[in-house]
């Protein structure tokens, strides 16, 4: 038996003997594949809640919608309005504390009232390796990564996302929104909508990977790095920069480094949430 497949089935025991789960699901790559292992062992002793708040992309709440109802798991969806709380808002740089523990708190509440035994999230082993304050809050309120407790990586689920089937297996890695606003600018509802928008649009011009990065009036878009030719096209080129000055961005810059992991975070000196 090769060590992935080994992996695999510790997850599976490990997920028959939690008994029952609400698994926080954003519609991604991990979730995804962490829900469908647990509907295998666990049938109808899973659900699925996906959160809805200012922070997340729109589109990623209709891919997570889609899947659930393709696993037919049971699907809830809870509204955060996490603007209305003023320390995320200020954007420090425990942000995603401050989130997660309050999108926790709420969801753990949820699992109680449903008498579900273990709330779940889509955590990998790989992400042990990054800076994440949002993992404090995760192991405060006792939630589970099953994904991380049978050491699956993030190459490891989306090869074994592949052969089962899974569309998600090559789907590129999203995060909040707020996670293109620089640590101590405010986190606004406008800002947000800006972003989602101007990412939606180039996305929709066949890049995959997109970032846009907001510095007050300027723009830092980061696409992966088989794209940034791509990009310099003159007829894409003039599509983005009209677009992103109707949102209204004034300068508009492309990273020539590139899409990669916690760009915002690099003046920290450590890499973070994308």
């Amino acid at each position: 038996m090769n060590i992935k497949k080994e992996k695999l089935n510790n997850l599976r025991k490990i997920l028959s003997e939690m008994g029952s789960v609400l698994i926080a699901y954003s519609g991604g790559v991990d979730s995804t594949f962490l829900l469908k292992v647990a509907r295998e062992e666990l049938g109808d002793r899973v659900i699925a809640l996906t959160v809805k708040s200012e922070i997340h992309h729109l589109g990623e709440i209709t891919d997570a919608k889609k899947m659930a109802q393709k696993f037919k798991v049971k699907h809830l969806f809870i509204d955060i309005g996490i603007l209305t709380n003023k320390e995320f808002i200020n954007n420090p740089k425990e942000r995603c504390y401050i989130c997660k523990k309050e999108i926790f708190s709420k969801i753990s509440e949820m699992a109680k009232e449903l008498n579900l035994n273990f709330v779940a999230d889509g955590s990998n082993y790989g992400d042990l390796g990054d800076y994440r304050p949002g993992m404090k809050a995760v192991k405060e309120l006792k939630i589970r990564s099953p994904l991380q407790e049978a050491l699956l990586t993030k190459d490891d689920i989306r090869l074994l996302s592949k052969e089962m089937d899974l569309p998600t297996w090559n789907k590129p890695s999203n995060s909040c929104l707020a996670t293109r606003i620089p640590y101590g600018d405010e986190i606004t509802l406008e800002k947000l909508k800006r972003i989602e928008q101007a990412e939606s649009f180039i996305h929709n011009l066949g890049f995959e990977q997109v970032r846009v990065r907001y510095y007050n009036k300027l723009a830092k878009i980061e696409v992966g790095e088989k794209d940034l030719l791509l990009l310099m096209k003159k007829d894409l080129r003039k599509k983005v920069i009209v677009k992103l000055k109707k949102l209204g961005f004034i300068y508009i810059a492309l990273d020539l480094q590139g899409y990669r992991t916690g760009s915002m975070n690099e003046e920290l000196g450590q890499e973070v949430e994308d």
